[in-house]
């Protein structure tokens, strides 16, 4: 099973882009917002990725994020709903606002997005609702908006300072406008560049 994929963009087209790993080409379909934020051809990428093997083909989907590839699973494993309209899905709304939506039941919200009518809407709905709710967390946060993958800042970090602020009795909405209030008053490039033990720092005192 591939679970992803490192290697040189060779091609990026309309829905796909083709990833060279040690001579072999990947082709891996994605959201036209994940393929924008791949890199030139030529330059190394890293994705994370779903392999559907069907009857006639084995066919891998990409995603920037570990959480969305999380929800893109979670979004699939729903009665009526296959990889494409799962990754169509993904593309109609930012993840946070799309978790958010699941979370409150907003089948309007969710029917505006190609492919879903209200029957689809209200079973991802009932089955996701609470399923889904960490996954907004980092989505406010992802390391497309300006963090590296591995250093501060990035999801996993993020996660940790939630996770220890929920231990301390906090709940989730709570911790998230926290560090958002914290993002707001540091910017961007300076969030990313806070270590967890400071970030939690920030955030007990934007709490206190």
């Amino acid at each position: 099973m591939i679970a992803a994929l490192a290697g040189k963009v060779v091609v990026k087209k309309k829905d796909r882009v083709i990833i060279d790993v040690h001579g072999v080409g990947y082709e891996v379909f994605l959201t036209a917002d994940a393929l924008s934020r791949l890199p030139d051809k030529g330059e190394e990428t890293f994705l994370h990725v779903h392999m559907q093997v069907r009857d006639d083909a084995i066919v891998l989907f990409g995603f920037p994020g570990a959480e969305d590839k999380e929800l893109f699973l979670a979004l699939i494993s729903v009665s009526g709903v296959g990889p494409k309209l799962g990754l169509a899905v993904l593309a109609g709304l930012p993840l946070d606002e799309l978790c958010r939506s699941i979370g409150t039941g907003d089948v309007k919200r969710l029917t505006t997005l190609p492919g879903v009518g209200k029957k689809t809407a209200e079973r991802i709905c009932m089955e996701l609702k609470d399923k889904v709710g960490h996954l907004a967390s980092a989505g406010d946060f992802h390391p497309a908006d300006g963090g590296t993958t591995d250093g501060p800042g990035t999801s996993s970090v993020v996660m940790d300072v939630l996770s220890a602020l929920t231990n301390l009795g906090y709940s989730d909405p709570t911790c998230r406008q926290a560090l958002t209030r914290v993002k707001q008053r540091v910017g961007n490039e300076a969030f990313y560049e806070l270590s967890l033990e400071e970030l939690l720092r920030e955030c007990l005192r934007s709490l206190a």
